[in-house]
């Protein structure tokens, strides 16, 4: 019996929301998720493959060919719709807002179509849709509610993304992101807060502050040593052991900024700074407001405060004009940086950029060729740097999902303080996501850290009785699993092949 069958058999609706892009599509997905709960839609099952009588996809315009992957994936929907009346499809995203009515023209059995600034409408426009049996296209032009302000259904009971800004000003040339998102719009600090406090209550113990270009926070409301204050605040609240954020913009990387994170003990020591470029004149083509020095300069002061900080990056290879002798400035900047991951990318034409008509496009095979030698660099450096961790004692948060092959090799895995992926030997006793976990390391890939040894001590925080709380909560659930979107506040560091619009 299928899902549909299923949720007709007991008169609710399941549904499926597939999510494509950056860390905010996921966070927006959430939303999307706590919308259709609120309107008593129920979860399919994970693997339900479309078989669910709401699919949602959640777009990204910046991933290359992102819209062949989305007119397949409704093209694979297209016979499932015409088979069982009732069905419904919607598109949202930044796709979604890009193209608005050229979806419903291309694939017309679609019934929704909404933007980035009004997911709120979905539950509205699907009823809207099933009423005058025609399909919805509302796109927004400028952001209708805080999206914090909608029901969530959070994918994790230990961990939580919480948006502190939307949008963004910067006017990078290989970007989209600012006019899909609009300009940059801030939360009041007291609710965001109010969130945080909110999220601790229910027993997270660890929170992601999320925005497009996240320091530049307090640009909208006057005060330049907003995001400064923010991180000192959350700080003050008694349980809320880990606070990360994502994704910064060295442009507005201040000194404020790296005092607050060097003395609040419950920010942890983690920073992703993207490059992009190590070559100015790459980097003014791309219009980043900083230039090498400037990027090696943060690395140092945060290096200084902060001496075991883990700093990983984004960089762009063969954007349009960059000659070899730029290419090995970029090799330079990441000798000096040694950043502990790098997440790269090859440079491909996004339509409605600047960069895409820009003369110099590099040929395919010269791109390859710089990708290949800068992976190698820092496959090199990122294990010498994780060799350094050997010996060293760290607490671990217990994760969920993130060690594929645990169940294989008896372990379970968790994320240091710095965000290192760590295995570790199972222990004896019960260990349950978002507990904390104390062990010594004794190995290190490039990738990951084991720690091969007993655990040295296990403490279970109300993190692992709220996780132990929601499990038991979903098993009682036929059709209220997860769908495997992340399981932790903090991302998993996305697919080397995966880019999004967080590339600030």
């Amino acid at each position: 019996m299928s899902s549909s069958d299923r949720s007709q058999a007991v008169g609710v609706r399941t549904y499926e929301v597939r999510t494509y892009g950056c860390q905010m599509n996921v966070h927006d997905s959430e939303r999307l998720s706590g919308l259709l709960e609120d309107a008593g839609y129920v979860r399919a099952p994970e693997g339900s493959d479309g078989d669910a009588d709401v699919v949602v996809f959640n777009t990204c315009a910046v991933r290359e060919n992102a819209d062949n992957k989305l007119y397949g994936n409704l093209g694979h929907l297209a016979p499932k719709k015409a088979s069982r009346p009732g069905m419904q499809i919607a598109v949202g995203g930044c796709l979604a807002q890009k193209d608005r009515d050229t979806i419903v023209k291309r694939a017309p059995w679609v019934d929704v179509v909404f933007g980035t600034h009004n997911i709120g409408k979905l539950p509205v426009l699907l009823e809207r849709a099933r009423v005058q049996e025609e399909a919805q296209v509302e796109i927004a032009e400028s952001l209708e509610e805080f999206p914090s302000t909608l029901p969530t259904r959070r994918e994790s009971a230990y961990a939580a993304w919480v948006s502190i800004s939307v949008g963004c000003n910067n006017t990078c040339t290989f970007c989209i992101v600012p006019a899909l998102r609009g300009k940059e719009k801030d939360r009041r600090p007291g609710d965001i807060l109010a969130e945080v406090e909110a999220l601790v209550a229910e027993g997270v113990s660890e929170i992601t502050l999320l925005g497009q270009n996240v320091n530049a926070y307090g640009s909208d409301i006057g005060d330049r040593e907003a995001f400064s204050k923010l991180l000192r605040a959350c700080g003050n609240i008694e349980g809320l052991e880990r606070v990360r954020f994502t994704s910064p913009h060295p442009r507005d990387f201040t000194d404020d900024v790296i005092a607050a994170m060097a003395e609040t003990p419950n920010v942890m020591p983690q920073l992703h700074m993207p490059l992009q470029s190590g070559s100015d004149t790459v980097l003014k083509a791309m219009r980043r407001s900083y230039r090498q020095d400037r990027y090696l300069g943060i690395i140092e002061k945060v290096r200084a405060a902060i001496p075991h900080a883990a700093i990983t990056t984004d960089i762009i290879v063969g954007f349009p004009g960059e000659t070899e002798e730029d290419f090995e400035q970029t090799l330079h900047v990441v000798r000096e940086a040694r950043f502990a991951q790098a997440f790269t990318f090859q440079y491909s034409k996004r339509p409605g950029t600047p960069a895409a008509t820009m003369d110099g496009q590099i040929p395919k095979k010269v791109v390859q060729e710089r990708y290949e030698r800068l992976v190698a660099l820092q496959e090199e450096i990122s294990w010498e740097e994780n060799k350094k961790q050997v010996g060293r004692t760290l607490e671990l948060m217990v994760a969920e999902g993130e060690g594929r092959k645990d169940d294989a090799t008896h372990r379970l895995s968790g994320r240091a303080p710095d965000n290192r992926l760590v295995h570790f030997t199972k222990p004896d006793q019960e260990v349950r996501p978002g507990d904390v976990v104390t062990v010594e390391i004794t190995y290190a890939a490039p990738h990951h850290l084991l720690a091969e040894g007993p655990v040295l001590d296990v403490r279970r925080p109300r993190a692992g009785d709220a996780w132990e709380k929601r499990n038991a909560s979903e098993q009682a659930k036929p059709a209220g699993v997860l769908l495997g979107l992340p399981k932790v506040g903090v991302p998993e560091p996305l697919p080397v092949a995966t880019s999004g619009c967080a590339i600030d």
